[in-house]
């Protein structure tokens, strides 16, 4: 996506280790209320599990994601729909969509505005967005301390990568609203997300979502950091013989005017 650090999205892992990420957007699916013959793009669609649920309803629904792994298999999983590769901030359709429908993607847009416009460009007027996303705060934990810990290792330039836009709520419904939007509804909350993996739960979560810091380090230099991340924030994300992810999410519904 435009902008934004190169990360290496493995659909495997993605699936088997962290379903949470398309398990907590299952309940986004009932904002949305898709109706049957409805045209909706599912924006950062990953493995699709969440574009097949919404197809279920009668809905044409489209699948997109940056990522040709995920796309893959998205398509090998379900092969009746319509899967493509394309970006958030520059993605082209021929027709208008009744909704965009977005789960836990555009907090990895840097480029913020471009993919707002680019979304309002393929609504119908009264066209929803529905979406959900990192919100301010969201993870901080984890980012404070893995930027800490390179530092330490002299890591200073992957310690500085800005990986994701985790906004406020009154940020990004503004933003919302400068393009033309009404807000429907919005929700800055928290949800404490529960990570599978009860040894190594917090270095898988960022193997998955955060290797992006570790870009050019020797590969047998990153499991001592990841190590020292992990347990320099046991104290805030290890509880009941369990890893958390301590999530903010922004939940927004508006309206295209």
């Amino acid at each position: 996506m435009s902008r934004t650090p190169t990360i290496k999205w493995n659909a495997s892992l993605y699936d088997d280790k962290h379903s949470f990420v398309f398990k907590y957007g299952e309940d986004l699916i009932s904002m949305l209320a898709p109706q049957a013959g409805e045209r909706i793009l599912d924006l950062g669609c990953g493995t699709g599990h969440l574009t097949h649920q919404i197809s279920l309803t009668g809905a044409r629904v489209i699948g997109i994601d940056s990522s040709a792994p995920m796309i893959e298999k998205a398509s090998a999983i379900f092969p009746d729909i319509d899967f493509r590769v394309m970006n958030a901030t520059d993605f082209q359709f021929n027709q208008l969509f009744d909704a965009v429908f977005s789960n836990a993607v555009l907090h990895w847009v840097l480029d913020k505005e471009a993919a707002i416009d680019c979304i309002t460009h393929h609504l119908r007027p009264g066209g929803r967005l529905v979406l959900e996303m990192g919100g301010k705060g969201n993870v901080e934990d984890i980012v404070v301390n893995t930027r800490k810990v390179l530092t330490r290792h002299g890591y200073y330039h992957n310690a500085t990568q800005q990986l994701w836009y985790f906004p406020s709520l009154g940020e990004y419904t503004s933003l919302l609203e400068r393009k033309g939007y009404r807000i429907n509804y919005a929700s800055h909350f928290d949800r404490p997300t529960e990570l599978q993996d009860t040894e190594n739960g917090i270095k898988d979560w960022i193997r998955m979502f955060g290797n992006a810091f570790f870009k050019n380090i020797p590969e047998q230099d990153i499991d001592p950091v990841l190590e020292e991340i992990q347990a320099a924030v046991k104290p805030t994300n290890y509880r009941n013989h369990k890893w958390y992810g301590n999530y903010k999410r922004l939940r927004i519904e508006a309206i295209k005017q």
